[in-house]
């Protein structure tokens, strides 16, 4: 592929690992940081494709702020954020899309640990875009014999999966600190892929992606792993730390946590079941202890399956 102009938005771990990516790929590379001293205006000067991995919280802010800057229409946005805004219940790809809506825009997300990217160790993850020839050109841009990258028409689906899936890294990481078994994760993984799949739903997600990479790829990634922040942050959950004190210690951002307050509300408000997630919000609050909320799930009333 010719040389490209990649701009990316955010210098953390995630932002990191795509940068070396695209540099190892021969493209030219900017960083962009809140902490650093290079201006937004001089990072995305004549970018091709500007890549954003900066936190939730920060997506409405910094995209507005480039609103006032000149970029080509040419110009693709791609998003690997993974969480909802709490104020409007926006994906982040949603946020970009409004605020520059002549422009198309990407969703990249999949079983992506930064840390195993940065040992050069082989990935695989899912760029989706309705501009079809936008996330060809960023798959062009990113694969690689070491990180596979597939396409996708169903942006929707590929953010949720790879959104929806903190919440219940976060059940997993409890159900391992309780030392509940594999059959118990097993079960916990699969319920929890049906609540995925129930609010993509509400979304209009297409169900096929979310047994794809961004969806059951990057759960099991994400539920299996110590190096998941949000199985981290039910992991300590379950060994008796607080909400609190694990956040304060924790490297980086858990998004399961924020998603999870935003997903409870909506599923509130459009009568989605989703008893998972539920225990979790309840858990994050301190209304109830990791082992009240396993007894809670597992004296559900019994139904089908596939209800």
């Amino acid at each position: 592929m010719q040389e490209t102009t990649i701009s990316i938005l955010g210098a953390g771990a995630w932002g990191a690992s795509l940068a070396n990516l695209a540099v190892a790929n021969g493209h030219r590379v900017r960083v962009w940081s809140r902490r650093g001293t290079k201006t937004l205006a001089t990072v995305l000067q004549d970018a091709d494709i500007v890549l954003s991995a900066i936190s939730m919280k920060g997506v409405r802010e910094v995209a507005s702020q480039i609103q006032s800057l000149t970029l080509s229409p040419e110009t693709i946005f791609v998003t690997a954020t993974k969480g909802l805004e709490p104020e409007t219940i926006y994906t982040p790809s949603q946020i970009w899309q409004s605020c520059f809506p002549n422009n198309p825009v990407v969703v990249l997300s999949g079983p992506n640990l930064s840390k195993e990217i940065d040992q050069f160790l082989p990935a695989a993850t899912v760029v989706a875009s309705r501009v079809a020839t936008a996330a060809a050109t960023v798959q062009l841009a990113f694969s690689s014999s070491r990180f596979r990258v597939y396409t996708n028409p169903d942006p929707v689906g590929v953010e949720l999966g790879g959104t929806l899936k903190n919440v219940i890294a976060i059940a997993s990481g409890v159900c391992d600190g309780l030392r509940l078994g594999t059959n118990a994760k097993a079960a916990l993984v699969t319920r929890g892929l049906t609540e995925m799949v129930r609010i993509g739903n509400v979304w209009g997600a297409n169900r096929e992606t979310f047994y794809g990479l961004s969806g059951l790829g990057d759960l099991l990634a994400t539920c299996n792993s110590p190096l998941s922040r949000n199985y981290q942050v039910g992991y300590q959950l379950a060994s008796g730390e607080t909400l609190r004190q694990i956040l304060a210690k924790l490297p980086g951002t858990a998004e399961g946590v924020n998603t999870c307050q935003v997903l409870v509300q909506l599923a509130r408000q459009q009568n989605i079941v989703i008893p998972i997630t539920e225990q979790v919000y309840r858990l994050l609050e301190g209304e109830v202890t990791p082992q009240q909320a396993l007894d809670e799930l597992m004296l559900r009333d019994i139904k089908p399956e596939y209800n």
